[in-house]
């Protein structure tokens, strides 16, 4: 199994429980993790409130997943989403996975218009899927 065989699409409901426990083993040991992102994700998806919801998957199996979700930024910027939470599985991490991911889901929401993008995460790894640290813009109640 190679990972040049890994698709890339949209969450159907059958993913449901694959993404959750994706997100659940994924996260696990994370120090800046309090361990609810699959919690997170449940009460979006019953709000109705997931943009572009992706699962990876490897040779039937689904290993990876990512989504957006409006936000709202102080001052107002309408048309903005946030990125959260990718996740893959432990044993395909840093195979670029996650990179995937989001640079589909990127182009995803540019083709759907959207303004931009916010993420909570490390600024270097993020830098490379063009996001910067901006000072003029807020995320209420993140660090």
């Amino acid at each position: 199994m190679t990972v040049a065989s890994l698709v890339i699409r949209a969450e159907q409901s059958a993913d449901v429980d694959a993404v959750e426990a994706i997100l659940r083993e994924a996260f696990a040991d994370h120090p800046h993790s309090r361990q609810t992102e699959h919690l997170i994700v449940r009460r979006l998806r019953v709000g109705r409130e997931l943009v572009l919801p992706q699962v990876a998957v490897l040779a039937g199996v689904t290993i990876g997943y990512a989504t957006f979700s409006a936000v709202r930024l102080s001052p107002a910027h309408d048309g903005w989403y946030g990125l959260g939470p990718v996740a893959v599985a432990p044993d395909f991490q840093g195979l670029r996975i996650g990179s995937a991911l989001i640079d589909g889901g990127l182009q995803a929401l540019k083709a759907i218009g959207a303004v931009g993008c916010v993420v909570l995460g490390e600024p270097r790894f993020y830098r490379r899927f063009g996001f910067e640290q901006s000072l003029g813009v807020t995320f209420d109640g993140a660090p």
